[in-house]
């Protein structure tokens, strides 16, 4: 099974088991018996093609690296899918016609060589893909649907599949929205391969077919980049003039181009130079002396050139430094410029002091007026009132909230002298129920004496429980003696 079908087995659920008869015979009849199942056909090989290639799993004879964003016609193609029991798809040769004429697969060639925007479509022309597609009805077997069989396969070519450049897209959009510095946003060719190569498709690599393609997309249809040459820019989402790049893009291009060789190369020989010192740590220890000495010096070498990159690499770092310090410079001076235009309108609108103070000062005029006429309101509104007639309503308020409150102290007392007479005969029935004192020893006689040295009876008990109660007197009485009444 080849690595392409294997990923549409385990992958694709339009080709679980169930579906692979149906999607593997010849469903052309469908197109006019049951057009749901044919489309449904249809779309499935489309959907899952796409996915394979975006994953790296497509077959390639052009290319020595996997390619993700173009497919390629022909037989290969067809023995991929090949499988024991089906044998090849009977009708894959529509689905690939259909993503032809919609557009969803474009010719290679065609594709790098157009002007336009695929996204642009005029009534004035029309594309070539649907003129194939009409031959193709009337000459099934040949002409520029290529080399005819049942399968009616298009001819051996490379295709760009459409959907899967899109997604790289975006990819590449959020790779690059940290990317605010103009010096960060600058590259040559391939440094712009090396550096998004690995971070568009996850666990994937694009290939070097991948990146002509996705550069042309980018530039010509997305308008992310401006490409000229071998110099690439990024562009600024709020630059919308700018489509080209100049010649200090292209200097800073070779200037991180150079600064990127220089890492590469210090990388290269600090790694050389552990080497070395451990190949002479390992001849001195096997008393090689010889050994030891010849990779000494060519470890003194390395370093002395090591020394020397390093020394050109810091240089170019200041270089690079001052580059987007100018850069910076040239940015703020363009905002400082559209500022005092901005501040040079707006002053414009104001008129100068002088319209200020004569706006202020009729302002000025007309709030006085109102005042004036505010004040001619209140004295219209305002009436004689006989403080006699205030001060009797006054008082009879007063007399009514003082007999408000005796009420409610009365209330509070008689509540209170209600409570003490329950307590009162509440005691007196406990008495009762203890009886008579019973017989004592003379000496016990002498000890059962109450408060007063009185001997303690069922009377004196009681005597002495009404001592303490104050009948008629509550605090509120208690708190008037003390707060004379205003």
């Amino acid at each position: 099974m080849s690595e392409l079908l294997d990923y549409l087995l385990q992958n694709e659920h339009s080709f679980r088991k169930a579906r692979l008869s149906e999607l593997y015979s010849d469903f052309s009849l469908q197109r006019e018996r049951n057009p749901g199942i044919f489309a449904a056909n249809v779309s499935a090989w489309k959907r899952g093609l796409s996915s394979a290639v975006l994953a790296g799993h497509a077959p390639s004879s052009r290319s020595p690296g996997r390619n993700h964003l173009t497919l390629e016609f022909g037989d290969g193609l067809l023995r991929a899918l090949e499988t024991k029991q089906f044998g090849q798809p009977q009708a894959l040769g529509l689905a690939l016609q259909d993503a032809l004429t919609t557009g969803e697969m474009i010719p290679l060639p065609q594709f790098l060589s157009a002007t336009q925007s695929l996204y642009y479509r005029s009534w004035g022309r029309i594309p070539w893909t649907v003129a194939a597609w009409a031959l193709g009805r009337i000459w099934p077997a040949g002409g520029l649907l290529g080399g005819g069989g049942g399968n009616g396969m298009p001819k051996a070519q490379v295709v760009v599949l459409v959907q899967n450049l899109e997604e790289v897209a975006r990819a590449f959009a959020d790779a690059i929205v940290d990317r605010t510095a103009p010096f960060e946003r600058i590259f040559s060719r391939a440094h712009f391969q090396r550096t998004f190569e690995a971070d568009l498709l996850q666990g994937q690599k694009l290939s070097d077919g991948d990146f002509d393609v996705l550069i042309k997309f980018l530039s010509r249809d997305k308008q992310f980049i401006a490409v000229d040459g071998n110099t690439i820019k990024i562009r600024d989402p709020a630059d919308t003039t700018t489509t080209t790049t100049s010649e200090e893009d292209s200097a800073i291009a070779s200037l991180k181009e150079l600064m990127e060789q220089l890492t590469r190369q210090t990388e290269t020989l600090r790694r050389r130079v552990d080497e070395l010192g451990a190949a002479a740590l390992d001849a001195v220890r096997r008393k090689d002396t010889v050994s030891a000495r010849a990779a000494l010096r060519s470890k003194k070498l390395a370093e002395g050139n090591l020394a020397t990159r390093h020394a050109t690499l810091h240089q170019l770092d200041e270089v690079a430094a001052k580059i987007q310090q100018a850069a910076d410079n040239v940015q703020l001076v363009r905002v400082m410029e559209a500022s005092a235009g901005v501040l040079r309108g707006l002053n414009a609108q104001v008129g100068g002091a002088d319209r200020v103070d004569a706006v202020l000062d009729r302002l000025r005029e007309q709030m006085g007026q109102v005042d004036e006429v505010g004040n001619v309101i209140a004295e219209l509104g305002t009436a004689a009132v006989d403080e006699a007639e205030v001060d009797g309503e006054f008082e009879t308020l007063l007399a009514a909230e003082r007999d408000k409150d005796e009420a409610a102290r009365r209330a509070r007392r008689d509540a209170q002298e209600e409570r003490e007479a329950d307590e009162t005969r509440r005691r007196l029935a406990e008495l009762d129920r203890l009886g008579p004192t019973p017989d004592t020893t003379p000496q016990q006689q002498q000890q059962a004496v109450d408060a007063d040295g009185r001997p303690l009876t069922p009377a004196t008990a009681a005597a002495d429980v009404f001592r303490g109660m104050h009948i008629g007197t509550t605090e509120d009485e208690e708190r008037e003696k003390r707060i004379p009444a205003a």
